[in-house]
């Protein structure tokens, strides 16, 4: 199997790995009922493993088609828009915090976990035309720390056991 080929094999395993995260996500119970919108976001331990070992473009291909493929099945049009300003802000902050190699991954999750809140918060107040939503930016936050920790303790899990062969295409 040449190159692209398993470029693309190992892809479209990350989208249905994360795809199957996000769904059981959707099956959790509330983590804080009493707090709506507060998530684990679990897809997102696919996409700082994909950071880590693939790079940006292949992280940020899995996120683009997982947020896509997500509002498909999960979601609504107002989920889309939050989702994809949220998972962008996100997106960028992790790429440029793995670039500049000052954080561990538990560290880049954290900071795309609070960017993901700030994102959708800054989305709502801008599609909501209110910016009472502000104050609801410093529970997400807390939330946005400890999904980050988890899912970065997660992600680092897979960066140390998933051997580097499987990843970079056998090589």
């Amino acid at each position: 199997m040449n190159n692209k080929a398993k470029t693309a094999a190992f892809t479209g395993l990350c989208i249905a790995l994360a795809l199957v995260l996000a769904y059981v996500e959707v099956l959790l119970p509330p983590l804080f009922p009493a707090i709506p919108g507060v998530k684990m976001g679990l897809p997102n331990i696919v996409i700082v493993f994909l950071l880590y070992r693939r790079g940006g473009v292949t992280a940020a291909t899995v996120s683009l088609l997982r947020v896509v493929l997500v509002t498909l099945l999960f979601g609504n049009a107002m989920a889309f828009f939050y989702s994809l300003a949220g998972g962008a802000l996100s997106l960028v902050l992790m790429l440029l915090l793995r670039r500049l190699d000052l954080l561990s991954p538990v560290g880049v999750s954290v900071a795309g976990g609070v960017a993901h809140n700030v994102g959708q918060i800054l989305t709502a107040m801008l599609l909501l035309d209110t910016t009472e939503l502000g104050y609801y930016l410093a529970v997400l936050i807390v939330s946005g720390v400890v999904a980050g920790v988890f899912v970065g303790l997660c992600g680092a899990l897979l960066i140390k056991k998933v051997p580097e062969k499987l990843i970079h295409n056998g090589k």
